[in-house]
């Protein structure tokens, strides 16, 4: 059985070189900042003030380039989805949450668990899967009587899925704006994945 830290080296390196050989689209020259960048680009996004604030930091190795922002976004969601992982395994090594039938369930599909680590696919498909676990973890906890783990365990969740949900909407925007390039490098591009 492969641990998180495993796949999701893999899962980094894929998309390392996934994403590396397409270059930037377009040389355009931007009149707006790397940071004004940014915030246009997290404006398409389902949570733009969080996608801005998680994003802004890497303002100067962004840039303005799409690929880049990509690559860093899901590397934001990547690395806060791991301590989840870290955060609920350390959980279920504690005996007090197998007292409760129902938060045991919760915690067995939320993030760090088997089905959570073995997510396979391109990058829309992995972004989507992990947004999908993220989102069975939520609803696991809907049934989960009030306390402080169904809290701590819910907001966390909350977050990574928020996260993921931003880098999938920054990783399609970059894939459409490349599939409706008909040449790259003067070779035709028939498709990103």
């Amino acid at each position: 059985m492969k641990s998180l830290p495993s796949i999701s080296m893999h899962f980094l390196i894929f998309l390392f070189f996934f994403l590396h050989p397409i270059p930037t689209l377009g040389s355009t020259v931007y009149d707006t900042s790397p940071t004004d960048y940014i915030r246009t680009s997290c404006s398409a996004t389902l949570y733009p003030d969080l996608c801005y604030t998680s994003l802004s930091g890497y303002a100067n190795p962004v840039q303005q380039d799409p690929a880049r922002l990509a690559r860093i976004a899901i590397g934001v969601s990547l690395s806060k989805a791991r301590r989840m992982a870290s955060y609920v395994s350390n959980l279920t090594r504690e005996t007090a949450y197998g007292a409760d039938p129902q938060a045991s369930a919760a915690l067995h599909d939320s993030p760090g668990s088997e089905s959570f680590r073995f997510q396979m696919g391109n990058v829309q498909t992995w972004m989507s899967a992990a947004l999908t676990d993220e989102e069975t973890c939520t609803d696991g906890f809907e049934d989960v009587r009030e306390g402080p783990l169904k809290t701590e365990v819910y907001e966390r969740a909350v977050e990574v899925k928020k996260l993921t949900s931003n880098a999938l909407a920054l990783v399609n925007s970059y894939a459409e704006k490349a599939v409706s390039l008909s040449f790259v490098n003067g070779a035709k591009f028939t498709e990103l994945t």
